[in-house]
């Protein structure tokens, strides 16, 4: 099993305070429109509303009745309609529409939008043009961050991956400078920030900004080193297949807002059951970082001890058998009821997961990663795309093929892409030139590539005889940045050696040993060094914009064994997977200190590929 938390591991700080500040703004722009009022909220913002208040506190507060937006006509017979929303302007043109359809009734009613994480300037752009401006009051609810668990927190912005990496929209930057922001106002300043991607330079660079606009508080920080990373940084990892206990929960089951819901094949009953999915459930948080192979063996020695507990009941006296009624049982039943849906949720995924289908594909996956087998790989992904097994995940090892190879051979690419369209449909062919923009789906092109050594060769001859060498090194297997990372980080054991999953060595072990997350390696080797000095080559592979900045509090050399020194933020733009934090819990167990991680929204590979499919809304 892996290990236990070392015993001078840091506190964590109390997340709780942001969901009561964030609960306390929305009570005072509600009681902004006083009286019953109807409220229409956004169906993403459902499960993120419900953790900060819930429908009773609502009530209390003169909500009389809720809706989904759906952008239909409504049925509301209330004379004051508030909206709960994100800044979307089809959603603003429906409101537009009701206020209208409203006027031309001759029906007068009082409106109010509230616009979360923030307004923007095309939403009231909208409303002016739709001729209601005057008609509507509008607010914003700065509902910039939900604490998910203890160590996880989030924009819930699934969106912002889309929208920055694919269609260049930035709006959602200032969002990410402004959470910055207020973990700093709450929190303590930042002693240090480290950084690489263009996206994480523009949310440094905006959350600067506000810092220098603001009022400078000086307190004791409760956390001191932030660590931004743009999601395209690297793809390898949200595209393999995760195998700890949470990321496979999620890739199954769906985890959505740090619940997910257990159907008929779980319960064991003809009911679905919605569980949190956090530390507080005692089990859960035994086995959540733990590869699945580990998972039944924990849960077994569980199930015996719970036994053992309840049959301290034998032999018991009126007094004895009291006070256990009054001090253990309610924890044995709530223990009990925990185990069996986890239980439940194992096998599930063990009659899913150790089909013959998912070992080939762990093998093909694990064979790309090290670059051995390509052509038995491409055969292997051929099948998987004719006997149409399913279409997200054919095109999870496209990806994760073209990736690993820095393209793909002209005749490859044009032969699987046929297939995957035949296969699939021709309507898919947008999404292609989505994941060639994104570059996670490229044609090699002839002579693009030159290696380290060519690039070194190149220097010592003259332009003509450089020019028949890329030539001649064309015709080769071309090395790609991944492969050069690879070896430069050692992202991938040695081939051979044993691998111990009961006792992980390093961050290797949540891809069963075949691979360390290039974000997570990144990670350890900045704060390692506290800063970049020594990965030049790699930064340059990774396309630069790194950067290591000192932050505005002038305790940070002071206090450089403090807590929290060695408590380390970790901002993932574009979304982040749930064997990254399980990645980064070993590591900080590893050194004595503890990440939290900050994501626009928990990612995984189904969730970042149909964000770039051709239909996706």
């Amino acid at each position: 099993m892996a290990q236990t938390e070392r015993r001078d591991a840091p506190e964590l700080p109390d997340f709780s305070l942001l969901k009561r500040l964030a609960r306390d703004q929305l009570i005072f722009l509600l009681e902004q429109l006083p009286g019953k009022k109807d409220l229409f909220i956004d169906a993403d913002l459902m499960s993120p509303l419900d953790r900060i208040a819930n429908v009773t506190i609502l009530k209390q507060h003169e909500v009389d009745k809720l809706y989904k937006v759906e952008l239909k006509p409504i049925v509301s017979s209330s004379d004051q309609l508030c909206f709960l929303i994100r800044p979307r302007i089809q959603t603003v043109k429906w409101i537009s529409e009701v206020v209208n359809s409203d006027k031309a009734a001759g029906r007068f009613r009082r409106y109010k939008i509230i616009f979360t994480p923030q307004k923007f300037y095309a939403c009231e752009t909208v409303l002016e043009e739709q001729g209601v401006y005057g008609d509507v009051t509008t607010d914003e609810w700065n509902f910039y961050i939900l604490p998910l668990d203890d160590d996880i927190l989030s924009l819930e912005l699934p969106e912002f991956f889309r929208d920055n990496f694919l269609e260049g929209d930035q709006r959602w930057v200032t969002t990410g400078g402004s959470a910055l922001n207020l973990l700093q106002s709450v929190y303590g300043s930042f002693s240090k920030i480290y950084g690489i991607g263009r996206c994480a330079k523009m949310v440094y660079e905006s959350w600067r900004e506000l810092m220098e606009e603001g009022e400078q508080r000086t307190r004791q920080p409760e956390f001191a080193k932030v660590f931004l990373i743009d999601r395209d940084v690297d793809f390898v990892t949200p595209l393999c297949s995760q195998v700890v206990y949470e990321g496979l929960v999620d890739d199954i089951f769906r985890i959505k807002c740090g619940s997910v819901e257990f159907g008929p094949d779980v319960t064991s009953s003809d009911k679905s059951i919605k569980v949190m999915l956090n530390s507080q459930d005692k089990v859960f948080n035994e086995i959540r970082n733990e590869h699945f192979s580990n998972v039944f063996g924990f849960l077994s020695q569980k199930a015996k001890n719970l036994q053992t507990a309840y049959d301290k009941r034998r032999g018991m006296d009126i007094q004895q058998m009291k006070a256990f009624v009054a001090d253990e049982l309610k924890g044995l039943k709530q223990e009990h009821r925990l185990l069996s849906l986890h239980i439940g949720a194992s096998e599930s995924m063990m009659k899913k997961k150790t089909k013959q289908d998912f070992q080939e594909l762990l093998k093909t996956e694990h064979s790309l990663l090290e670059g051995f087998e390509i052509r038995e790989c491409i055969t292997c992904i051929e099948e998987h795309i004719n006997r149409q097994v399913s279409m997200i995940e054919s095109l999870r090892l496209l990806c994760l093929l073209s990736i690993t190879e820095n393209g793909l051979l002209s005749k490859d690419y044009r032969s699987l892409k046929a297939q995957f369209l035949q296969s699939y449909g021709i309507e898919h062919l947008l999404t292609f030139a989505n994941l060639k923009q994104l570059g996670l789906l490229e044609e090699q092109q002839a002579g693009e590539t030159l290696t380290v050594m060519e690039s070194k060769v190149g220097k010592l001859v003259n332009d003509k005889t450089a020019g028949k060498l890329t030539d001649a090194f064309s015709s080769l297997a071309k090395k790609s940045n991944f492969r050069a990372l690879s070896k430069k980080l050692t992202l991938v054991p040695k081939s051979g050696e044993e691998y111990d999953l009961r006792v992980p060595r390093d961050m290797a072990y949540i891809f069963s040993g075949a691979y360390i997350p290039l974000s997570c390696k990144l990670i350890e080797q900045v704060l390692e060094r506290d800063g970049w000095t020594g990965l030049e080559e790699v930064s340059r592979m990774l396309n630069g914009q790194e950067f290591a900045v000192t932050g505005g509090s002038s305790s940070s050399e002071a206090r450089t064994k403090t807590d929290a020194q060695r408590i380390v933020l970790v901002m993932f733009l574009g979304g982040c997977t749930f064997s990254e934090i399980s990645a980064l819990r070993f590591l900080g167990k590893e050194r004595g200190c503890r990440f939290i991680v900050l994501t626009t929204a928990i990612t995984n590979s189904a969730r970042l590929l149909e964000a770039l499919l051709d239909n996706h809304p």
